[in-house]
Protein backbone atom coordinates (compact mmCIF):
# COMPACT_ATOMS: atom_id res chain seq x y z
CA UNK A 1 0.00 0.00 0.00
CA UNK A 2 1.56 3.69 -0.88
CA UNK A 3 2.21 5.99 2.32
CA UNK A 4 2.08 9.78 2.19
CA UNK A 5 6.18 8.86 3.01
CA UNK A 6 6.68 8.13 -0.74
CA UNK A 7 5.71 11.50 -1.76
CA UNK A 8 7.58 14.83 -1.89
CA UNK A 9 4.68 17.70 -3.70
CA UNK A 10 1.88 16.80 -1.81
CA UNK A 11 -1.76 18.86 -2.76
CA UNK A 12 -4.78 18.67 -0.28
CA UNK A 13 -7.85 19.75 -1.06
CA UNK A 14 -10.19 20.63 1.65
CA UNK A 15 -13.96 21.29 0.99
CA UNK A 16 -16.25 23.71 2.75
CA UNK A 17 -17.98 21.15 5.04
CA UNK A 18 -15.07 19.88 6.48
CA UNK A 19 -13.84 23.75 7.62
CA UNK A 20 -17.27 25.26 7.84
CA UNK A 21 -19.68 24.28 11.00
CA UNK A 22 -23.49 23.78 9.08
CA UNK A 23 -25.99 26.05 9.17
CA UNK A 24 -23.69 29.08 11.54
CA UNK A 25 -21.23 28.87 8.86
CA UNK A 26 -18.34 29.23 11.80
CA UNK A 27 -14.94 27.48 11.69
CA UNK A 28 -14.38 24.22 12.90
CA UNK A 29 -10.87 25.47 14.18
CA UNK A 30 -10.17 22.32 16.79
CA UNK A 31 -10.44 20.25 12.66
CA UNK A 32 -7.73 23.22 11.49
CA UNK A 33 -5.42 23.21 13.99
CA UNK A 34 -4.96 19.63 13.47
CA UNK A 35 -4.78 19.34 9.46
CA UNK A 36 -2.12 22.51 10.25
CA UNK A 37 -0.08 20.18 12.63
CA UNK A 38 -0.22 17.44 9.74
CA UNK A 39 0.75 20.14 7.54
CA UNK A 40 4.04 20.89 9.56
CA UNK A 41 4.61 17.42 10.08
CA UNK A 42 5.19 17.03 6.10
CA UNK A 43 6.93 20.14 5.78
CA UNK A 44 9.22 19.13 8.73
CA UNK A 45 10.23 15.76 6.90
CA UNK A 46 10.85 18.01 3.21
CA UNK A 47 7.96 17.32 1.30
CA UNK A 48 6.14 20.16 0.20
CA UNK A 49 2.54 21.32 0.59
CA UNK A 50 0.16 23.32 -1.01
CA UNK A 51 -3.91 23.42 0.27
CA UNK A 52 -6.61 23.84 -2.07
CA UNK A 53 -9.14 25.29 0.29
CA UNK A 54 -13.18 25.78 -0.21
CA UNK A 55 -14.89 27.72 2.33
CA UNK A 56 -14.78 31.40 1.36
CA UNK A 57 -18.51 31.44 0.03
CA UNK A 58 -19.76 29.70 2.87
CA UNK A 59 -17.71 32.19 5.50
CA UNK A 60 -19.03 34.91 3.46
CA UNK A 61 -22.75 34.14 3.86
CA UNK A 62 -22.62 33.59 7.08
CA UNK A 63 -21.26 36.93 7.82
CA UNK A 64 -23.99 38.81 5.47
CA UNK A 65 -26.66 36.75 6.76
CA UNK A 66 -27.16 34.80 3.59
CA UNK A 67 -30.21 32.74 3.27
CA UNK A 68 -29.38 28.68 3.34
CA UNK A 69 -29.13 27.26 -0.21
CA UNK A 70 -28.54 28.24 -3.57
CA UNK A 71 -27.01 31.35 -4.11
CA UNK A 72 -27.32 33.74 -7.15
CA UNK A 73 -24.19 34.86 -9.12
CA UNK A 74 -24.00 37.73 -7.51
CA UNK A 75 -24.50 36.71 -3.98
CA UNK A 76 -21.80 34.06 -4.36
CA UNK A 77 -19.25 36.62 -5.61
CA UNK A 78 -20.37 39.10 -2.77
CA UNK A 79 -20.21 36.42 -0.38
CA UNK A 80 -16.77 35.06 -1.68
CA UNK A 81 -15.30 38.78 -1.39
CA UNK A 82 -16.30 39.05 2.33
CA UNK A 83 -15.02 35.26 3.26
CA UNK A 84 -12.22 35.38 0.88
CA UNK A 85 -10.16 38.06 3.41
CA UNK A 86 -11.72 35.78 6.56
CA UNK A 87 -10.41 32.34 4.77
CA UNK A 88 -6.80 34.17 4.09
CA UNK A 89 -6.70 34.83 7.75
CA UNK A 90 -7.75 31.82 9.21
CA UNK A 91 -4.63 30.19 7.32
CA UNK A 92 -2.33 32.48 7.47
CA UNK A 93 -2.82 32.54 11.87
CA UNK A 94 -3.15 29.01 11.80
CA UNK A 95 -0.03 27.76 9.95
CA UNK A 96 2.12 31.13 11.39
CA UNK A 97 1.55 29.51 14.92
CA UNK A 98 3.72 26.49 13.85
CA UNK A 99 6.34 28.35 11.75
CA UNK A 100 5.10 28.09 8.63
CA UNK A 101 4.22 30.77 6.22
CA UNK A 102 1.25 31.18 3.97
CA UNK A 103 0.64 32.29 0.38
CA UNK A 104 -3.06 32.93 -0.96
CA UNK A 105 -3.46 32.33 -4.74
CA UNK A 106 -6.86 33.24 -6.42
CA UNK A 107 -7.31 31.49 -9.60
CA UNK A 108 -9.80 31.11 -12.72
CA UNK A 109 -9.84 28.49 -15.43
CA UNK A 110 -8.49 30.37 -17.87
CA UNK A 111 -5.76 30.38 -15.35
CA UNK A 112 -4.86 26.22 -15.83
CA UNK A 113 -6.08 26.48 -19.56
CA UNK A 114 -4.50 29.38 -21.29
CA UNK A 115 -0.61 28.58 -21.44
CA UNK A 116 0.40 32.00 -20.92
CA UNK A 117 -1.56 32.55 -17.56
CA UNK A 118 -0.82 28.85 -16.93
CA UNK A 119 2.97 29.43 -17.09
CA UNK A 120 3.01 32.39 -14.58
CA UNK A 121 1.05 30.71 -12.11
CA UNK A 122 2.83 27.66 -12.36
CA UNK A 123 6.32 29.80 -11.82
CA UNK A 124 4.68 31.88 -8.57
CA UNK A 125 3.68 28.61 -6.81
CA UNK A 126 7.29 26.83 -7.92
CA UNK A 127 8.84 29.92 -6.16
CA UNK A 128 6.61 30.10 -3.14
CA UNK A 129 7.41 26.48 -2.56
CA UNK A 130 11.18 27.18 -3.11
CA UNK A 131 11.01 29.77 -0.21
CA UNK A 132 9.37 27.45 1.72
CA UNK A 133 5.82 28.68 1.86
CA UNK A 134 2.25 26.74 1.84
CA UNK A 135 0.11 28.30 -1.27
CA UNK A 136 -3.37 28.52 -0.23
CA UNK A 137 -5.17 28.11 -3.88
CA UNK A 138 -9.12 28.87 -4.05
CA UNK A 139 -11.14 29.57 -7.06
CA UNK A 140 -11.39 33.47 -7.79
CA UNK A 141 -15.44 32.81 -7.02
CA UNK A 142 -15.35 37.17 -7.07
CA UNK A 143 -14.89 36.81 -10.64
CA UNK A 144 -16.00 33.60 -11.82
CA UNK A 145 -19.00 33.36 -14.00
CA UNK A 146 -21.56 30.93 -14.12
CA UNK A 147 -19.76 30.07 -17.60
CA UNK A 148 -16.46 29.38 -16.93
CA UNK A 149 -15.62 28.45 -13.26
CA UNK A 150 -14.70 24.94 -12.29
CA UNK A 151 -18.31 24.70 -10.51
CA UNK A 152 -16.13 22.68 -7.73
CA UNK A 153 -13.03 22.16 -5.98
CA UNK A 154 -12.10 18.87 -6.85
CA UNK A 155 -11.28 19.38 -10.41
CA UNK A 156 -9.69 22.85 -9.39
CA UNK A 157 -7.28 20.83 -7.21
CA UNK A 158 -6.15 18.31 -9.82
CA UNK A 159 -5.85 21.07 -12.20
CA UNK A 160 -3.15 22.79 -9.46
CA UNK A 161 -1.87 19.31 -9.16
CA UNK A 162 -0.81 18.81 -12.84
CA UNK A 163 0.04 22.50 -12.72
CA UNK A 164 2.71 22.22 -10.00
CA UNK A 165 4.13 18.93 -11.18
CA UNK A 166 2.79 17.52 -7.75
CA UNK A 167 2.96 13.77 -6.79
CA UNK A 168 0.21 13.36 -5.17
CA UNK A 169 -3.56 14.55 -4.71
CA UNK A 170 -5.36 13.90 -1.05
CA UNK A 171 -9.23 14.68 -1.58
CA UNK A 172 -10.62 15.78 2.08
CA UNK A 173 -14.50 14.95 1.78
CA UNK A 174 -16.89 13.17 4.09
CA UNK A 175 -16.48 10.05 2.51
CA UNK A 176 -13.84 7.26 3.16
CA UNK A 177 -13.80 6.54 -0.44
CA UNK A 178 -15.31 5.05 -3.67
CA UNK A 179 -17.89 2.94 -2.99
CA UNK A 180 -19.35 -0.23 -5.43
CA UNK A 181 -22.35 1.92 -5.40
CA UNK A 182 -23.46 5.22 -3.10
CA UNK A 183 -23.60 3.26 0.72
CA UNK A 184 -25.96 5.08 1.61
CA UNK A 185 -28.50 4.71 -0.60
CA UNK A 186 -26.98 0.41 -1.45
CA UNK A 187 -26.00 -1.64 2.56
CA UNK A 188 -24.51 -4.03 0.47
CA UNK A 189 -21.99 -1.36 -1.41
CA UNK A 190 -17.99 -2.57 -1.43
CA UNK A 191 -15.26 -0.28 -0.69
CA UNK A 192 -12.86 -0.08 -3.06
CA UNK A 193 -9.05 0.76 -1.50
CA UNK A 194 -6.93 0.56 -4.81
CA UNK A 195 -8.23 1.92 -8.43
CA UNK A 196 -5.33 1.02 -10.95
CA UNK A 197 -7.30 3.10 -13.62
CA UNK A 198 -10.01 4.71 -14.28
CA UNK A 199 -12.53 2.96 -16.13
CA UNK A 200 -16.12 3.52 -17.69
CA UNK A 201 -17.05 0.84 -14.83
CA UNK A 202 -15.83 2.60 -11.70
CA UNK A 203 -16.90 6.11 -13.54
CA UNK A 204 -20.42 4.66 -13.08
CA UNK A 205 -19.68 4.08 -10.04
CA UNK A 206 -20.08 8.13 -8.79
CA UNK A 207 -22.78 9.55 -6.72
CA UNK A 208 -24.03 13.50 -6.44
CA UNK A 209 -23.33 15.98 -3.69
CA UNK A 210 -24.32 15.35 -0.09
CA UNK A 211 -23.57 18.41 1.30
CA UNK A 212 -25.73 22.14 1.10
CA UNK A 213 -22.01 23.60 1.13
CA UNK A 214 -20.51 21.08 -1.77
CA UNK A 215 -21.08 21.77 -4.72
CA UNK A 216 -18.73 18.33 -5.63
CA UNK A 217 -20.15 14.80 -4.97
CA UNK A 218 -18.22 11.48 -6.04
CA UNK A 219 -18.35 12.22 -9.62
CA UNK A 220 -16.43 15.03 -9.51
CA UNK A 221 -13.69 12.88 -7.57
CA UNK A 222 -13.54 10.75 -10.53
CA UNK A 223 -13.27 13.75 -12.50
CA UNK A 224 -10.73 14.82 -10.50
CA UNK A 225 -8.75 11.65 -10.72
CA UNK A 226 -8.61 11.33 -13.97
CA UNK A 227 -6.81 15.10 -14.13
CA UNK A 228 -4.93 13.96 -11.84
CA UNK A 229 -3.63 10.59 -13.11
CA UNK A 230 -3.05 11.56 -16.23
CA UNK A 231 -1.00 14.54 -15.09
CA UNK A 232 0.90 12.10 -13.34
CA UNK A 233 0.16 12.05 -9.71
CA UNK A 234 -1.40 9.30 -7.31
CA UNK A 235 -5.05 10.53 -6.12
CA UNK A 236 -6.27 9.48 -2.79
CA UNK A 237 -10.10 9.64 -1.31
CA UNK A 238 -10.09 10.05 2.50
CA UNK A 239 -12.71 10.81 5.11
CA UNK A 240 -11.78 13.99 6.52
CA UNK A 241 -14.05 14.81 8.97
CA UNK A 242 -11.92 13.03 11.76
CA UNK A 243 -9.07 15.42 13.46
CA UNK A 244 -5.47 15.11 12.06
CA UNK A 245 -6.88 13.38 8.48
CA UNK A 246 -3.63 13.17 6.80
CA UNK A 247 -1.94 11.19 9.98
CA UNK A 248 -4.29 9.26 9.95
CA UNK A 249 -3.82 8.05 6.23
CA UNK A 250 -0.33 7.56 7.19
CA UNK A 251 -1.01 5.77 9.57
CA UNK A 252 -3.26 3.14 7.26
CA UNK A 253 -7.17 4.34 8.16
CA UNK A 254 -9.16 3.21 4.93
CA UNK A 255 -9.35 5.35 2.30
CA UNK A 256 -9.29 4.80 -1.87
CA UNK A 257 -5.78 4.76 -3.88
CA UNK A 258 -6.00 6.25 -7.64
CA UNK A 259 -2.99 4.70 -9.29
CA UNK A 260 -0.91 6.72 -12.00
CA UNK A 261 1.08 4.70 -14.61
CA UNK A 262 3.37 7.68 -14.97
CA UNK A 263 5.29 10.79 -12.89
CA UNK A 264 4.86 14.32 -13.52
CA UNK A 265 7.51 14.81 -15.13
CA UNK A 266 7.22 12.02 -17.96
CA UNK A 267 3.35 13.21 -17.89
CA UNK A 268 4.23 16.86 -18.65
CA UNK A 269 6.66 15.90 -21.42
CA UNK A 270 4.29 14.23 -23.09
CA UNK A 271 1.75 17.08 -23.08
CA UNK A 272 4.50 19.30 -24.11
CA UNK A 273 5.40 16.81 -26.95
CA UNK A 274 2.36 15.50 -27.90
CA UNK A 275 -0.58 17.53 -27.12
CA UNK A 276 0.64 21.18 -28.32
CA UNK A 277 0.56 22.69 -31.85
CA UNK A 278 4.10 24.54 -32.09
CA UNK A 279 3.96 28.39 -33.16
CA UNK A 280 7.64 28.85 -33.87
CA UNK A 281 10.88 27.14 -33.46
CA UNK A 282 14.32 28.31 -32.28
CA UNK A 283 17.81 27.12 -34.00
CA UNK A 284 20.60 26.22 -31.59
CA UNK A 285 24.06 25.74 -32.67
CA UNK A 286 26.20 22.55 -31.83
CA UNK A 287 26.91 23.71 -28.35
CA UNK A 288 23.59 24.20 -27.26
CA UNK A 289 22.57 21.43 -28.48
CA UNK A 290 24.91 19.16 -26.77
CA UNK A 291 24.17 20.83 -23.20
CA UNK A 292 20.15 19.94 -23.72
CA UNK A 293 21.41 16.38 -24.32
CA UNK A 294 23.19 16.69 -20.88
CA UNK A 295 20.01 18.27 -19.15
CA UNK A 296 20.59 21.77 -19.23
CA UNK A 297 17.64 24.67 -20.06
CA UNK A 298 18.22 26.84 -23.33
CA UNK A 299 19.81 29.70 -22.94
CA UNK A 300 19.41 32.81 -25.31
CA UNK A 301 23.20 32.40 -25.86
CA UNK A 302 22.85 29.60 -27.75
CA UNK A 303 20.07 30.31 -29.95
CA UNK A 304 20.97 31.41 -33.82
CA UNK A 305 17.70 32.07 -34.75
CA UNK A 306 14.13 31.81 -34.42
CA UNK A 307 11.01 31.55 -36.73
CA UNK A 308 6.97 32.48 -35.84
CA UNK A 309 5.20 34.53 -33.78
CA UNK A 310 4.90 32.71 -30.94
CA UNK A 311 3.71 34.19 -27.45
CA UNK A 312 5.04 33.38 -24.09
CA UNK A 313 3.77 29.97 -22.85
CA UNK A 314 3.59 28.59 -26.65
CA UNK A 315 5.11 25.64 -27.76
CA UNK A 316 8.15 25.94 -30.04
CA UNK A 317 10.05 23.45 -31.94
CA UNK A 318 13.99 23.55 -31.00
CA UNK A 319 16.13 22.50 -33.71
CA UNK A 320 19.96 21.46 -34.43
CA UNK A 321 22.11 23.18 -36.54
CA UNK A 322 21.22 21.39 -39.13
CA UNK A 323 17.64 21.90 -38.83
CA UNK A 324 16.84 18.36 -37.56
CA UNK A 325 13.94 18.53 -34.75
CA UNK A 326 15.18 17.97 -31.35
CA UNK A 327 12.99 18.80 -29.17
CA UNK A 328 9.98 20.99 -27.90
CA UNK A 329 8.94 23.19 -25.26
CA UNK A 330 7.64 26.32 -23.96
CA UNK A 331 8.94 29.58 -24.39
CA UNK A 332 9.49 31.76 -21.60
CA UNK A 333 9.45 35.17 -23.36
CA UNK A 334 7.24 36.61 -26.15
CA UNK A 335 9.25 36.38 -29.58
CA UNK A 336 9.36 39.92 -29.93
CA UNK A 337 11.96 39.63 -26.91
CA UNK A 338 13.25 36.54 -27.55
CA UNK A 339 14.66 38.00 -30.81
CA UNK A 340 16.25 40.53 -28.88
CA UNK A 341 18.50 38.83 -26.52
CA UNK A 342 19.44 35.49 -28.96
CA UNK A 343 22.76 35.09 -29.07
CA UNK A 344 23.42 37.47 -25.43
CA UNK A 345 24.61 35.99 -22.15
CA UNK A 346 21.88 35.57 -19.51
CA UNK A 347 23.05 38.42 -17.58
CA UNK A 348 22.46 41.10 -20.20
CA UNK A 349 18.84 40.55 -20.37
CA UNK A 350 18.00 43.20 -18.20
CA UNK A 351 20.01 46.17 -19.75
CA UNK A 352 18.57 44.67 -23.37
CA UNK A 353 14.88 44.23 -22.36
CA UNK A 354 14.44 46.44 -19.48
CA UNK A 355 13.37 44.39 -17.25
CA UNK A 356 14.67 41.11 -15.34
CA UNK A 357 13.29 37.81 -16.92
CA UNK A 358 13.84 34.65 -16.59
CA UNK A 359 17.84 33.45 -17.48
CA UNK A 360 16.62 30.26 -19.98
CA UNK A 361 14.82 30.79 -23.42
CA UNK A 362 12.80 27.19 -22.23
CA UNK A 363 13.31 25.42 -19.00
CA UNK A 364 14.95 22.06 -18.96
CA UNK A 365 11.13 21.50 -16.86
CA UNK A 366 9.49 22.86 -19.94
CA UNK A 367 11.07 20.62 -22.73
CA UNK A 368 10.74 17.60 -24.39
CA UNK A 369 13.62 16.12 -26.08
CA UNK A 370 13.19 13.61 -28.96
CA UNK A 371 13.72 9.87 -27.21
CA UNK A 372 12.48 10.82 -23.71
Amino acid sequence: MLSLDSFSRIVVKVGSSLLVEPGGASVRRDWLEGLADDLAALRKRGAETLVVSSGAVALGRGVLGLPPGPLALEDSQAAAAVGQIELARLWAHTLAERGLVAGQILVTFGDTEERRRYLYARECVTRLLGLGAVPIVNENDTVATAEIRYGDNDRLAARVASMVSADLLVLLSDVDGLYSAPPGEDPSAEHISVIARVTPDIEAMAGGAASQFSRGGMRTKIEAAKIATTGGAHMVIADGRAPSPLKRIAHGERCSWFLTPSNPMTARKKWIAGSLAPKGAAHLDAGAAAALMKGKSLLPAGVTKLEGGFARGDCILIRDANGAEIGRGLATYDASDAARIIGRSSKDIESILGFKGPDELIHRDDMALAGE
